[in-house]
């Protein structure tokens, strides 16, 4: 695994033009890099590293939260100056199937119930498998063993939900790389490389005679590949902005994918010489077949000069639209503004027409937040940074419709997707914080919705020495729980305490549960940044099953492996198996990159 430990984030570099490799290097790397740390790679050992090691590790490695404040051509430029061309992965020939192709039902049984496709099974986002499609008992989830680990060649983090489909199982990585593998067996069909890292679940979709897979990455392209072989068919940047980027799992409906717009902007506003902030969060809409631009709808409106600032800017949608079709809408859920001036359109939950795209209503929960990286340095007054990170679930409960929807303030609300979003009831389930509250998504029944809570906290660490960027470490006292909560009037039915396994020694541990739930008859399944996954009973709370994933692996593809922090996606249930992601740096969390596959048999 790549370890670059080090990088001097100094200002001067042109953004725009032609970058120069070699000059990112000396203005921004040669004053770590060039010394003699025995914990930092020099110079000389750089260059014998692929390039494609190197760029992934400043996207979404080690080097992650430093090289944020550099633009996508500095990383590219500084990455092919010091590496090789040499690809940077190479499994070994027992880790793939005997047959390169997956094999896939004809797009007529694309609804086949044993299948886990995208962000939740269904549209309405509430992230439950029923039973036939889950296979899976009370019983049989207190029996659950491991069966098999899947690594993710020199990543820290593994964080794609994997979408299963007739026995496939498709997923990304943060180098990059989508694997199609063998669902029972965790052995390679095929592998396909994106420009960039891939978060976003991928999307099977019907096309002619074949099913295409649709997925973002972390650089702001969109990609259709068939899902048989792993050929390209279309890619696209859906938006300019150098700063895009694609977290949230796309959704289709009648030949047109819907695609969620973020950025990394506020990260990069760190430096005070940065001109913050000119991104704007929207949906794409796209036709499947050949990736044309049906439309487009930003959130907040073009920015414009302020003074050294630019504004309005961000409202990005970080997660998976949800679909109504009987009201033919598509529902978003945004987060802040990173700039002067507050929009109503952030932290809220908007209705767009699914033709069109034109706004047609949206309710702010939290008014006046602007938050970004660098606020101090901007001299921006930061508001509480409360994000709306997960999907708005559309239900039904007796003869109303309701939209649920969990923000980082702490708050679950339930609103009228008939009367404009209002405000049908509200609970507070946590503190909320920057990295508090329900951060990734809830789950829902039909009688309850369970959102876990974040709430992580950090506290201040001294750093040993240059090569060690940490200056906080997080609190392994402080965060999580999860909760059950009445659809019908919003009150809570029970509470699941935060479980403390965490020595005070050991870092990136936390109680903190940000990690998308999962729901299934009778059960629950929450992730921790304990590096737990935990099952509950859906009828009082208690836990039905204990997994610490936080340990060394001997992954079936023959690549060094290890589990972490739990963080972002959640667990995919599917034919008595569920599927967990393993590892999680950003945040100050455990890495890791492991796949693991549990079953009962």
């Amino acid at each position: 695994m790549i370890r670059v430990y080090c990088l001097a984030v100094v200002v001067g570099i042109p953004l725009f033009g032609a970058v120069s490799g070699e000059d990112v290097f000396k203005q921004r790397c040669a004053g770590c890099h060039e010394q003699n740390n025995p914990r930092i790679p020099r110079v000389e050992v750089l260059h014998r590293m692929p390039a494609a090691r190197i760029l992934r590790t400043l996207n979404w490695g080690v080097m992650g939260n430093v090289a944020y404040t550099m633009s996508i051509a500095e990383r590219e430029a500084v990455a092919s100056y010091l590496g090789t061309s040499a690809p940077a992965v190479a499994m070994p020939p027992a880790a793939y199937c005997a047959d390169k192709t997956a094999r896939l039902a004809p797009t007529a049984k694309l609804h086949d119930p044993k299948e886990w496709n995208g962000w939740s099974p269904t549209a309405n986002n509430a992230r439950y498998q029923p039973a036939q499609a889950a296979g899976l008992t009370l019983d049989g989830v207190e029996r659950l063993k491991l069966k098999w680990a899947f690594a993710y060649d020199g990543d820290t983090s593994a964080f794609s939900q994997p979408t299963i489909m007739d026995g496939n199982l498709f997923t990304g990585s943060a180098s990059g790389v989508i694997y199609a593998l063998d669902a029972k067996s965790g052995c390679v069909h095929w592998t396909y490389e994106a420009r960039g890292p891939v978060r976003s679940s991928l999307v099977a979709a019907g096309f002619g005679k074949n099913q295409s897979l649709l997925f973002g990455d972390q650089l702001g392209w969109f990609y259709s590949i068939d899902a048989a072989t792993g050929r390209e068919q279309w890619k696209k940047k859906v938006e300019a902005h150098d700063a895009a980027r694609l977290t949230g799992s796309p959704i289709v409906h009648d030949g047109i994918v819907f695609v969620p717009i973020a950025s990394w902007e506020e990260n990069r506003a760190i430096s005070a010489d940065y001109a913050c902030c000119t991104f704007r969060g929207g949906v794409a809409a796209l036709r499947v077949r050949d990736g044309a631009l049906v439309w487009r709808t930003y959130t907040v409106a073009p920015a414009r000069q302020i003074g050294k600032l630019w504004g309005p800017s961000g409202a990005p949608v970080w997660s998976a639209p949800t679909l109504d079709i009987a009201r033919g809408v598509l529902y978003i859920t945004t987060g802040d503004n990173y700039s002067p001036p507050p929009t109503a359109t952030s932290d809220a939950v908007m209705a767009l027409d699914l033709k069109t795209g034109k706004i047609v209503w949206s309710h702010q929960l939290t008014m006046g937040d602007i938050f970004s990286g660098g606020c101090s340095n901007q001299g921006i007054e930061c508001g509480p940074d409360f994000d709306f990170g997960s999907s708005a679930i559309l239900v039904r409960n007796g003869t109303r419709d309701l939209l649920l929807a969990g923000q980082k303030s702490g708050v679950v609300y339930a609103l009228d997707p008939s009367r404009q979003g209002e405000i049908l009831w509200q609970i507070r389930v946590g503190k909320g914080s920057t990295n508090g509250g329900v951060q990734w998504g809830m789950a829902a029944d039909g009688q309850n919705v369970y959102a876990a809570v974040s709430d992580l906290e950090r506290v201040r660490v001294q750093a040993s020495d240059i090569a060690d960027l940490r200056t906080t470490n997080l609190n392994p006292d402080v965060g999580g729980g999860l909760h059950a909560i009445r659809i019908a009037d919003g009150i809570k039915a029970w509470e699941a305490e935060p479980q403390h396994t965490c020595l005070p020694t050991h870092a990136g541990c936390s109680p903190a549960q940000p990690a998308a739930v999962t729901a299934i008859p009778g059960v629950v399944f929450s992730g921790s940044d304990d590096g737990h996954m935990r099952a509950y009973s859906a009828e009082d709370g208690r836990i039905l099953w204990d997994f610490d994933t936080a340990r060394e692996y001997r992954p079936v593809n023959g690549v060094p492996g290890r589990g972490g922090s739990i963080d972002g996606p959640g667990a995919v249930v599917v034919d008595g198996m569920v599927y967990v992601n393993s590892g999680y740096a950003r945040q100050n969390g455990m890495p890791g990159n492991v796949l693991l596959a549990f079953g009962t048999d």
